[in-house]
């Protein structure tokens, strides 16, 4: 073989120079980027042994045949026949001509090593074992190709350095904005080498369509997880195949694409073992597709996401019948799906299974319809409601009277939910809630009912009330009455807070609590910091005080006396100074490993010492907008704490 390809001694140098008579032609080598897949062998300088004629004062040298006059059709039959992967990956990293001959190579064309005659005696023993092992690692290796490194002639090295080397099973293709660089071509020669491939995922490439995801779906009949993303060329005629081909697939995600009703129900018809599919803004999807889709995986079917499609009641109605093994859902801005939709759907009762339900901007979650979902879907344990403009108190508590089955609640946005709403869920939700969000409600008015309460939520553990402006004092009392087993508390953004609120809260507080953020509480200063410290100090991990301004070296000092398991504290923008971090670094029993003192003007150099000294602990130190500590200072640290991610 070495004869063939002009090699002489030990394959280090080449007798006939260079394959390329034109210096020009440089050009044709595969250039070398930061992971190759293909092999180089180390390179020496060429030594010339062709002979020389002289004719008087003038000599010529005598051109020497060069392998790249044989066609192709040669070069292939040359090519299958190579001993191994190492070989073929040699012979790519010649020229781009090389690389793409090897590449159109399919896998079953090579020659097995049996029939090329290349195993020495001692090798055609271990013959049968290593081919078992090279099937038992097939599709061990993942891909990524992003930006300007998405290219045809990336894609075809991947092709030719993963055969040998546990085959790919996974590639990610993610195209640029301005231009992508990958087309049909590079997709057929994924598909002719790398028969493994078993996730495939394209991310904004436009100019890959049909004929290439067609080459995939024909040779990769292993393909479990496909994942298309902005690519408009990509049609129904691409999917039926995949469908027809593919009966593995348990992974789809649409979005973007041109892919309509037909495609959708051929998935559904041919891939029954799919699993999990998500649909985002496909125009050309309607109540048709998704109805066979359901239909047809009504017993596999665990996870769906439908989102911005031009469905109607209809195809809700369809999953409340047929969603038989549907677990998780997820449903945003559906704006042809009214009230009745969602009623249908809780009483259809095909959604026993159904655990974790999120919708968004969904005018069809209205009391009503979030009732009808409550009493026909018994088992589920996470709801998530995000601009649920409809939504009233009403509805919030019929639905934690019907869902006994509920661990975790979160509202974002939904501004007709007042305190009304939100104690009454406290109240009726069972035994089972554990954590319980609210984010950005502005329907909350600070208002003392002075509810009557027969029996806590002692089964509540996380609570988070966050940029809720109307949400003051006597709501955080209250709260603390109610969820009396609190160990992580969010606050964040709630200036109307103030001591007098937020001291019955943590007296309250049985079990102790382990994580705090008060960040944006503007109001809060350091009798609160004082008092958290002294009732829950032994058990607290996480303390955020970010932007509250009225916090200074007093609660620092509280914290270093009081607080040996903390191992996170933020005071960003507080009114914290050098004293203040000297006393944490004298704390004893202290291991704190993130600390953040970002926007604290009055933390100076003198700091240093003690931030040395915190720094044999220290993973994370945040110094950014410290205006008063100089560069050098920082430098020492960086220098000195080795172990610590600091920000300047």
């Amino acid at each position: 073989m070495s004869k063939i390809f002009g090699f002489s001694g030990n394959g280090d140098s080449c007798a006939g120079g260079s394959i390329y008579p034109n210096p020009k032609e440089s050009s044709l080598f595969l250039p070398l980027g930061h992971r190759v897949d293909v092999y180089f062998p180390p390179c020496k300088r060429s030594r010339i042994r062709a002979p020389f004629f002289f004719s008087g004062e003038t000599f010529e040298q005598k051109k020497c045949a060069s392998i790249e006059v044989l066609p192709d059709e040669c070069l292939f039959e040359i090519f299958r026949r190579l001993p191994g992967g190492q070989e073929r990956s040699a012979c790519a990293s010649v020229s781009k001509r090389w690389l793409m001959l090897l590449s159109n190579i399919c896998h079953d064309e090579f020659c097995s090593n049996a029939t090329t005659g290349y195993l020495r005696p001692e090798e055609k023993s271990t013959e049968n074992k290593a081919e078992d092992q090279e099937i038992e690692t097939d599709g061990y290796l993942t891909r990524s190709l992003e930006g300007k490194k998405a290219t045809d002639v990336r894609l075809a090295a991947i092709a030719v350095g993963t055969a040998s080397r546990g085959g790919l099973g996974k590639l990610l293709i993610k195209g640029s904005s301005s231009a992508c660089r990958v087309t049909d071509v590079g997709l057929k020669v994924i598909a002719r080498g790398c028969p493994s491939l078993k996730s495939l995922s394209l991310w904004n490439v436009p100019s890959i369509g049909d004929e290439g995801l067609c080459e995939i779906a024909n040779r990769c009949h292993l393909l479990e997880k496909l994942d298309l993303c902005q690519c408009p060329k990509i049609s129904d005629k691409a999917v039926l195949a995949i469908a027809k081909n593919c009966p593995n697939l348990t992974d789809l995600t649409l979005e973007s694409c041109s892919i309509g009703n037909e495609g959708l129900q051929a998935i559904g018809r041919c891939c029954s073992n799919l699993k999990s599919i998500s649909i985002k803004e496909c125009p050309r999807i309607g109540d048709q597709g998704i109805a066979s889709l359901l239909s047809s995986t009504s017993y596999v079917l665990t996870k769906l996401k439908l989102q911005a499609l031009n469905i109607t009641d209809v195809a809700l109605a369809v999953l409340g019948h047929y969603g038989k093994a549907v677990t998780d859902l997820v449903l945003i801005n559906l704006p042809n799906v009214s009230e009745r939709g969602f009623w249908v759907m809780g009483n259809g009762h095909g959604l026993q299974k159904l655990k974790s339900f999120s919708v968004t901007s969904c005018r069809g979650v209205t009391d009503t319809g979030l009732e009808a979902v409550g009493k026909g879907c018994p088992n589920i344990k996470q709801l998530c409601l995000r601009k649920c403009a409809f939504l009233s108190n009403g509805g919030l508590v019929s639905f934690a009277k019907a869902a006994g089955s509920l661990e975790s609640l979160q509202l974002e946005e939904c501004h007709m939910i007042t305190q009304v709403g939100l104690f009454g869920a406290l109240l009726n939700c069972g035994a089972k809630l554990k954590a319980l969000a609210m984010v950005n409600c502005l329907g909350m008015k600070d208002l003392n009912m002075g509810l009557h309460l027969p029996s806590p939520c002692n089964s509540l553990r996380s609570l988070s009330i966050r940029n809720c402006p109307g949400f003051g004092n006597a709501s955080v009392a209250m709260l603390g009455k109610l969820c009396p087993q609190l160990q992580h508390l969010d606050l964040s953004g709630l200036q109307g807070i103030t001591d007098t609120g937020f001291l019955p809260l943590l007296e309250s507080c049985e079990a102790g609590l382990v994580k705090v953020n008060l960040s944006g509480c503007v109001n809060l200063t350091d009798k609160v910091v004082s008092s958290l410290v002294e009732l829950h100090g032994w058990t607290l991990e996480v303390l955020n005080f970010d932007g509250c301004r009225k916090i200074s070296d007093a609660s620092l000092v509280a914290i270093a006396d009081n607080c040996p398991l903390l191992s996170d504290l933020d005071v960003s923008k507080c009114a914290v100074t050098d004293c203040g971090i000297a006393a944490l670094a004298q704390a004893n029993q202290f291991n704190l490993q993130i600390l953040s003192v970002s926007g604290c003007p009055l933390v100076t150099d003198k700091s240093l010492p003690a931030l040395e000294k915190l720094g044999q602990s220290l993973l994370g130190l945040n110094l950014q907008h410290c205006n008063a500590m100089g560069i050098s200072t920082v430098d020492l640290l960086v220098d000195q704490l080795w172990r610590c991610d600091i920000l300047y």
